[in-house]
């Protein structure tokens, strides 16, 4: 028997009204102890990033899964796929007519872990700190469109916005959102370390050695009250060095699940196993790969010469000798499957063409072989990263128009580096806050963006972004989006590369493997169980 399972977004979403529920930590069971999962992921406060853990700093995929257990947010994305829903909030809407303001009430009795009550002060308080403190990592960026939160009486918090946001209740759904106590966190300083105190359906102790996290213990917290069904009682999550040791912990029975990062080689064997006892399950994906450039750097300064890469790189070269069908090539910074997609880098720059790309050069007076380094992580995005960019290497060199090096580095090293802007070209991937296009636009477009990238486009951000966040109906926002992919495409401050499917490998008894990954790839822990797969 093939053990690939996959899961289809269209039925989940028809499923989702039927199987979500609402209810608090006692529902669900918790036979069979605690549920281990395994990742790649590492954790380690460092000297550039000691609160990796705190809301108001944590901007990963990784960190992230730790917070979306932990700490609670007034919205929260659905089960399958549509729009944000209530969470900590009893009721959250725009109440006028120009997306500017946005009111919440929330739900009668919530508190934290601890039992203390959480009213409307504790999340005025939770957002002014995390705009204030401002941390390096650029998530603030999503709550850019804020401009003062007011905390009317016990329940009510009501949002005024700089400008229209048709995107902001995905924004109340991310961790940055997330509400916390003032008795935990200070307002103006990040919580160094690794605890975290919230409300949301799990209570969270770490064990780390050395500055790093190894195994971080997720207890169903008896004081969390929302829509969330928890159908276990405790979930450890712990780190392995690689994807080899990670499956060697599987298949021994020593985790229960694995996810991010597992090599391509060993998504292909378990899809076509079948004598397995563990199943494979393949979902959709939104996570992208992409090549970043400091544009003020001298060897890429020169948009001929970015733009020259665009027209030699194969992605369906790329894309097939290192993923197969685990992944596929991309055109624009916005996933297809996202209302607003198009394929701006294909209808620019067509097929790979040396020749095109040797006249770019040519006309902008660019001596050729044009040299420089292109950096990637070494352990942040799984082991193929390295075949990626030798194959990325080989494919430039190969035109005869580049000099290029390529330099791997661990990413509690590499991050830091990008920030500042020591790195000239450098590869990064890049997993949704939420599901809109708007979040694969403004995180790397709009003023201080992520990247920390020196690209400015007055149309972009001070025009098409703020148009586009005017539309309620997203669909509205196709010509504004579009234009936007359309410019980047011509300048390319970034090159998209590829996007990916997302998986997560699990023992016969583990149940609920459907829902472990939202469309954002985060692992949602209270979906699993233990029963009898089918």
């Amino acid at each position: 028997m093939n053990r690939k399972t996959l899961v289809l977004p269209a039925v989940i979403s028809l499923l989702a009204p039927v199987l979500a529920a609402c209810g608090g930590s006692d529902s669900g069971s918790g036979g069979g102890g605690a549920i281990v999962v395994g990742t790649t992921d590492e954790f380690s406060t460092t000297k550039d990033d000691p609160a990796p853990l705190d809301p108001a700093s944590a901007y990963d995929v990784g960190t992230w899964n730790i917070l979306r257990q932990t700490v609670q947010t007034l919205m929260i994305q659905p089960r399958g796929e549509g729009e944000p829903v209530p969470e900590a909030a009893e009721s959250c809407s725009f109440t006028d007519t120009g997306n500017e303001r946005y009111a919440c009430t929330l739900r009668e009795g919530l508190s934290f872990s601890n039992g203390d009550a959480i009213t409307a002060a504790d999340v005025k308080f939770s957002i002014d700190r995390a705009m204030k403190i401002n941390a390096p990592s650029g998530v603030v960026g999503l709550l850019s469109t804020v401009d003062t939160v007011e905390a009317k009486g016990e329940r009510e918090v009501i949002f005024h916005l700089k400008t229209a946001d048709a995107t902001f209740p995905y924004k109340l759904s991310t961790p940055v959102a997330g509400i916390v106590s003032e008795d935990n966190y200070d307002k103006g300083e990040l919580r160094d370390g690794f605890e975290v105190n919230g409300s949301g359906p799990y209570t969270f102790s770490a064990e780390e050695e050395d500055g790093k996290l190894v195994k971080a213990v997720f207890t169903k917290n008896g004081n969390y009250k929302g829509t969330l069904k928890v159908n276990n009682d405790k979930v450890e999550l712990r780190s392995f060095a690689d994807a080899s040791a990670m499956n060697g912990a599987i298949e021994a029975g020593d985790i229960d699940l694995m996810t991010r990062t597992m090599s391509p080689d060993q998504i292909q064997r378990l899809s076509t196993a079948t004598d397995s006892e563990v199943d494979l399950v393949e979902m959709s994906g939104l996570e992208i790969r992409y090549l970043g450039f400091n544009t003020d750097a001298p060897a890429v300064e020169s948009k001929a010469v970015r733009q020259a890469m665009a027209q030699v790189i194969n992605r369906g070269e790329l894309v097939s000798k290192v993923y197969g069908t685990q992944a596929e090539p991309l055109y624009s910074l916005v996933p297809a499957s996202l209302t607003g997609h198009s394929n701006a880098f294909f209808n620019k720059y067509g097929e790979p063409s040396v020749a095109k790309a040797q006249a770019l050069l040519t006309k902008a007076n660019i001596t050729t072989p044009v040299s420089m380094t292109l950096h990637y992580t070494t352990d942040h995005y799984g082991e193929a990263t390295k075949k990626e960019f030798e194959i990325l290497q080989k494919q430039l060199n190969a035109s005869g128009l580049f000099d290029v090096k390529i330099k791997g580095t661990a990413w509690d090293t590499f991050r830091p580096a990008e920030q500042k802007g020591e790195y000239e070209v450098y590869g990064m991937g890049w997993f949704p806050d939420f599901p809109d296009a708007d979040n694969y636009l403004a995180p790397f477009l709009d003023k201080g963006n992520f990247l920390g990238s020196p690209y400015a486009n007055s149309q972009i951000r001070n025009g098409l972004i703020p148009e586009s966040r005017r539309e309620a109906d997203r669909q509205a926002a196709v010509d504004s989006i579009t234009e936007i992919q359309d410019i980047v495409a011509e300048d390319v401050p970034v090159l998209p590369l590829w996007q990916g499917r997302q998986y997560v490998a699990a023992r016969d008894d583990v149940t609920g493997t459907a829902y472990a990954l939202n469309s954002s790839s985060t692992l949602q822990l209270w979906e699993l169980g233990r029963g009898v797969s089918g």
